[in-house]
């Protein structure tokens, strides 16, 4: 029998690995690129980590939640990523719950709602439970207001 985390535990967990990816995020910020940085995790251990950056890129999928995918895959041997929890700073796009599903990932955590274009509970909500042959679990609002903040610094600096 497994014995998972304690409530309390979870959120400090959540917390520390949502403060991570707001450091990939201010890396996306300093190559010019929207601040959104993203943590694969899987049992305590990061897999990967990501940071938007379609721009340097040229590639418009170059998301935070599809860099750190891409590379725990590559690195796992598997597009399978089942067991993982991944910590992104914005609520992910329609894209982006895609390959969350596709991955197989057990659990989502974000910090800032994304209203424009959020695909899980602002603009869509597609990751209702039975909507898929996979079912991710997700909490919002972890770290919400550092990551707005680090946002809407990033637009005002561009105005």
């Amino acid at each position: 029998m497994t014995i998972g985390p304690d409530a309390g535990e979870q959120q400090e967990q959540d917390r520390l690995w949502m403060h991570e990816a707001l450091l990939e995020a201010r890396r996306a910020e300093q190559a010019g690129e929207v601040p959104v940085g993203a943590v694969l995790v899987r049992d305590g251990e990061e897999l990967a980590r990501g940071w938007n950056h379609p721009i340097g890129a040229a590639d418009p999928t170059v998301h935070a939640e599809i860099h750190a995918l891409r590379a725990a895959a590559a690195r796992a041997g598997n597009y399978r990523l089942t067991g993982t929890t991944l910590y992104v700073t914005l609520e992910p796009c329609v894209m982006c719950v895609g390959a969350l599903v596709h991955a197989r990932v057990a659990r989502l955590v974000y910090a800032a709602s994304e209203p424009r274009t959020g695909a899980v509970a602002s603009c869509f909500r597609l990751l209702e439970p039975g909507l898929h042959n996979h079912d991710v679990s997700w909490q919002g609002g972890v770290l919400a207001e550092e990551s707005a903040e680090l946002l809407r610094g990033f637009f005002r600096s561009r105005r």
